[in-house]
Formats: structure tokens, C-alpha cells, sequence
């Protein structure tokens, strides 16, 4: 039996001005260990791994995806999700289409219902002389500053303050030109010798931020000059190991203001600031906002 879903995505080719993506959802999800039942998208998601590990069927091959990657599922295409880490994991899922041409009222109408299948309704992949369709790869290791962006867009989606379908808009369009970079970027890393343990430091600070993450601690792990080092981190997450590891602790004391109610003191200590007037600055030049006026918004819905 033929499956149908090799012939899609369906790709609509345009100048990068045309597009227009819309975000259909975007959350923070917890999944037990498990297998999903199989589907098919109407839109498109990105799915990316914040803990744990899982692994996708598609297109007759399976995918292994661990914390900091990124699956790109296409719409129309059959695949099938499982969680394979223990007791959980957690992602990050983001539904959109490039040109803002779905009607979606309800997390239903994303997914494709077999019996009553409207072909006309599938969203259309974009593609453009500048870039190679996103659907060309299928797992990507997105730059941190890639995935602050689509927390970002999490955020605007869930609050929706004035102006957020155009914030996440706009936000989109980065994320978007940020994958399409790591493509080209990605192929010729993945030759370097030094990648795999790369990936396997930056897990380890995802991990626990709170440890010591000096650059001598990181070029030691590594076993490498400070100065080589810096230039490999820099090249491969787009930033120095010093701004990798604030970033990391940044982001996890925003999760930590949004889902527990430790103190703020305790928040800092927990992602390495056990300094509760350092934590505050490095908080407030951060996000704008102190992490009190950033717990209290982050609860308003």
C-alpha cells in the first residue's frame, strides 16, 4: 500500500515578503512515557524538546529527538510521537501555517479527522530561491536565541496582551529565517569533531544551571583551551559560554516564577544566583520587569 503522505507537504513558492504565518497554538506540554496514536496535521508544528526524550515515525523512518532538538512536522504527512524518557517529558509545540490561510477555532481543527479528510484544507509549505524547504530536514538543533524566541511566542499566545497576533507574527518570521540558517549551519557542524560534545555540555548546563559554569569549568569539561573553546561555543550555539549559561539560568528562573510558588530567593539559588541582589538585576536587565511584576503577569491568565 502506497502512502499517501509522501506526497505532501504541498509547497507553494513566494517571495519571503508574502509570508505571513499564523500561530494556531502554542504551548508547554507534559507527556507520560507512551506512544501517541498516529496522525496527520492540517497546519504545521514545530515540536521541540525541553526534557526528557522521544521519538517520531515518519515517512517510514524513526527520528530519535533528546532535549535542545527540534522536530519539524509537516502538514499532511502521517507521523507518530512517542515519549521514551522516564517517568515524562516536556516540550515545546508550536502549530502555525506560512501564509495565514487556516481557519482554526479549536485545537480539533488541526488535526486531521481520516474519515472526512479535506485536501483542499491543508496548509501549504513555503518555499523560496533563498532558502531549502523547511521539510528537507527533519530534526534541527535550533540556537538558544531561537528558542527564547518561540517561548516568547508561547507567552504572547497565552496572555494575549494588545497587539500579540502580530507580536507572534513577527516573532514567527524570526523563528522561521533562524531554522533556515541552522540548515546550511547544521551540515557542515555535523562534521565537526567537537560537535557531539558540544551537544552533550549544553544538555549538561540545561540540566543544572546551578553548577559551577565558569569558562575555565567549560573549557576543562571539553578539554580544550579557554580561547578555542569560546570560539567553538560562540560558532555553535551563536553565543559565548558565559551568555549560553545566563541565558539557560534566565530561562529557567521564568519557569520556575511561573510554575511554583518558591520564593524569589529560592529561585535564584535553584538556577545558580544565590545572591538574591544579584539575581534581581540580572532578572530585571534581562526581561524588563522584576521576577514579582514577572510572576504576577505570568498568573493573570
Amino acid at each position: 500500500m502506497v502512502d499517501v503522505s509522501l506526497s505532501f507537504p504541498i509547497k507553494r513558492e513566494a517571495p519571503v515578503k508574502e509570508w505571513s504565518p499564523s500561530i494556531h497554538y502554542a504551548q508547554f506540554q507534559r507527556m507520560a512515557t507512551g506512544a501517541l496514536p498516529q496522525r496527520r496535521l492540517y497546519d504545521f508544528e514545530l515540536l521541540y524538546v525541553c526534557q526528557g526524550a522521544a521519538v517520531t515515525t515518519m515517512y517510514g523512518n524513526t527520528y530519535s529527538i533528546e532535549a535542545g532538538q527540534l522536530i519539524f512536522l509537516p502538514s499532511g504527512v502521517y507521523h507518530q510521537n512517542e515519549v521514551v524518557s522516564h517517568p515524562d517529558a516536556r516540550f515545546l509545540g508550536i502549530h502555525f501555517d506560512f501564509y495565514d490561510e487556516l481557519d482554526i477555532q479549536t485545537e480539533a481543527d488541526m488535526i486531521v479527522n481520516e474519515a472526512v479528510l479535506d485536501v483542499n484544507k491543508l496548509a501549504h509549505e513555503a518555499v523560496s530561491p533563498a532558502f531549502p524547504p523547511l521539510s528537507s530536514r527533519v530534526i534541527y538543533t535550533p540556537p538558544l536565541s531561537c528558542v527564547q524566541m518561540m517561548e516568547r511566542i508561547v507567552e504572547d499566545f497565552t496572555l494575549r496582551p494588545a497587539g500579540y497576533e502580530l507580536a507572534c507574527k513577527g516573532l514567527m518570521l524570526d523563528v522561521l529565517v533562524q531554522l533556515f540558517r541552522t540548515h546550511s549551519s547544521q551540515s557542515l557542524m555535523e562534521t565537526s569533531p567537537h560537535n557531539a560534545r558540544l551537544i552533550e555540555l549544553m544538555t549538561q548546563i540545561e540540566q543544572a544551571p546551578a553548577k559551577d559554569w565558569s569558562n575555565r569549568v567549560i573549557a576543562e569539561q571539553l578539554m580544550l583551551s579557554a580561547d578555542h573553546t569560546a570560539k567553538l561555543f560562540k560558532r555553535f550555539a551563536g553565543m559565548p559560554p558565559s551568555e549560553f549559561v545566563q541565558s539557560v539560568r534566565h530561562r529557567e528562573a521564568r519557569r520556575l516564577l511561573r510554575e511554583s510558588d518558591i520564593s524569589i530567593e529560592a529561585v535564584g539559588e535553584r538556577v545558580g544566583y544565590p545572591d538574591i541582589h544579584y539575581f534581581s538585576r540580572i532578572f530585571r536587565r534581562l526581561e524588563g520587569i522584576t521576577a514579582t511584576d514577572y510572576r504576577k503577569l505570568s498568573r493573570i491568565l
